[in-house]
């Protein structure tokens, strides 16, 4: 199961999919609502109990705290992979994170927002600033790809940001954690943190944000353990 995160789509999988298709893997790339935490991991929990069979959880940046999240209890889910993601603590936000091991995040300073119909007071859809996503992004994709992920990319609710987390699966899921050193939305620094306390087999990799497109064999490689 691949979960994306915010600024993205399920297309961002699609070569680590393909790879695991062609391995014999059952695999559903899940469309992430991207709403919050709490909604989002409810929906994802819901989702996983229509799966048979044992499962991997692989989840892309904000899809991190969404599976730490829905995994919890769920006795099918056999392990948990964190790919530049959130592997967040009970009653931590997105935004506490980002600042863990002495971490910041640029992309904060260059959101766009827009309104959404029921929105909560206050909150509002985030875009990154198109002019400033290749560079925090996915800097190591050609402009052409990264032109046209700007153009199409998902927003996220601003709340998700600062909406504490539930109860952490990894705290009794093994992970995997893959950190990019080069990432322009979660500090490496916080990545490190996030996979030291969970206790993640890790790999570091030089690679922007999306490693699951700048390096899908990497990736893949890290999801085939976690499955074996």
């Amino acid at each position: 199961m691949l979960v994306h995160g915010a600024f993205a789509d399920s297309s961002g999988w699609n070569e680590v999919a393909g790879q695991l298709i062609r391995k014999g893997y059952d695999v559903i790339a899940f469309s992430n609502p991207l709403r919050g935490p709490a909604s989002d991991s409810a929906y994802l929990r819901e989702f996983l109990t229509t799966v048979e069979g044992p499962i991997v959880l692989v989840g892309h940046s904000y899809g991190g705290a969404v599976i730490t999240g829905a995994a919890t209890g769920n006795t099918k889910v056999k392990s948990l992979v964190y790919v530049a993601a959130y592997a967040l603590e009970e009653g931590e936000s997105v935004a506490a994170a980002n600042t863990l091991g002495g971490g910041h995040t640029e992309v904060v300073d260059h959101l766009k927002t827009t309104p959404f119909p029921g929105a909560s007071g206050g909150d509002a859809d985030a875009y990154i600033d198109p002019a400033h996503f290749h560079r925090l992004f996915a800097q190591d994709l050609p402009r052409r790809t990264t032109a046209v992920m700007a153009a199409t990319q998902r927003p996220g609710a601003l709340a998700a940001l600062v909406t504490p987390s539930g109860p952490a699966a990894w705290k009794t899921i093994p992970s995997y954690f893959l950190v990019a050193r080069q990432d322009g939305i979660i500090p490496p620094q916080a990545e490190r943190a996030m996979a030291k306390r969970a206790k993640a087999v890790t790999i570091e990799i030089n690679s922007s944000h999306v490693a699951m497109m700048s390096h899908p064999d990497t990736v893949t490689s890290l999801i085939l353990k976690a499955a074996r």
